[in-house]
């Protein structure tokens, strides 16, 4: 079972120290520690070779872990096939010693559209919401956050986020809680920059998710919201009547303006739109790393401009706004 005994020694001189009772009892009857999946990949980690490394690069597009030099040719193909037994690597790009995890999201793109635009997060208590295999943690540690606390609740995302840090000597305070931002015991106001890219639309209640987002920060503090949108004025939504590319769980894509509303009617101040774009098959695309379907599949054959369904092609937006 994963150690979280580095995370409440973390967390204990904080202001989320009540999670140090609250999350024991909440892992022990969550639904991570009786996935069915979880011995197998439980297994991949426990193979992976113990080839340690103070050499880390967070703060460059990809994150890197260790060098070619750091260990045999035979290691590192162990290393590659056991990565590989964690398909699909999804968010990234990682390198772990030489071995390059080309992952589906060029989420790195992603990063380089929001860090102009973001306080400085030195020294900082961050929080990533639907956090991935944690890449975006990882990228803030590189940036100087004291403290960076990933939510995810899917298995195999935490796992990856093991795997990488597995090959850490000392490991910065980087940390993954398996679960839904609603479903923990509590929220406590200690985060000065909360992160939610890629998760909204995915909420039944967009409402109930911005509200649960100003939970998590301290006054004044800061939230980056990254999600679909579509073109359009004041009040309109797309709600998709069954999938939009070909995803199932889908509920609102606001427009801009909608979402700025959507922001000021939960508390929040200072609204910032930095930025809006069309998502590209160079950006997300099936790789080695990731040989399902992706983006060219869930568009309209000889249109871009729409999904498969026939609903507008992917656009993104990317908010910051400030805890009133």
């Amino acid at each position: 079972m994963i150690d979280f005994s580095g995370l409440y020694r973390a967390i204990d001189a904080t202001p989320l120290k009540p999670w140090c009772a609250s999350l024991p009892p909440f892992f022990e009857q969550a639904d991570f520690s009786r996935h069915g999946d979880l011995p197998r990949l439980m297994a991949v980690l426990e193979a992976l070779p113990p080839v340690k490394s103070d050499h880390l690069d967070l703060g460059a597009s990809i994150v890197t872990v260790g060098g070619e030099g750091e260990c045999s040719a035979a290691q590192r193909q162990r290393i590659e096939a056991e990565l590989k037994k964690l398909h699909p690597w999804r968010k990234g790009p990682f390198s772990i010693h030489g071995v390059y995890i080309d992952t589906e999201w060029r989420s790195d793109w992603k990063w380089d559209r929001v860090a102009p635009h973001i306080t400085p997060l030195h020294g900082r208590r961050v929080l990533d919401v639907g956090c991935g295999s944690g890449y975006h943690c990882w990228r803030a540690a590189g940036d100087g956050a004291r403290l960076v606390i990933g939510i995810e609740p899917t298995v195999l995302y935490n796992i990856q986020f093991h795997a990488v840090r597995h090959f850490m000597a000392s490991p910065p305070e980087v940390f993954m809680i398996p679960a839904r931002l609603e479903q923990l015991p509590e929220l406590i106001p200690a985060f000065d920059t909360v992160f939610s890219m890629g998760v909204l639309y995915h909420r039944r209640s967009p409402f109930d998710h911005l509200f649960e987002l100003k939970s998590c920060l301290v006054p004044g503090g800061e939230l980056v919201l990254e999600t679909l949108v579509i073109d359009g004025g004041r009040g309109e939504v797309l709600v998709p009547d069954d999938r939009y590319a070909k995803m199932g769980n889908v509920w609102f894509i606001p427009s801009p303006a909608t979402l700025e509303v959507w922001l000021r009617k939960a508390g929040f101040k200072d609204i910032r739109l930095v930025d809006v774009g069309k998502t590209t098959t160079d950006e997300q695309r099936r790789t080695e790393w990731m040989t399902f379907e992706s983006l060219s599949n869930f568009l309209y054959p000889g249109n871009t401009n729409m999904t498969i369904e026939g609903h507008p092609a992917p656009r993104r937006a990317i908010f910051v706004a400030r805890n009133g």
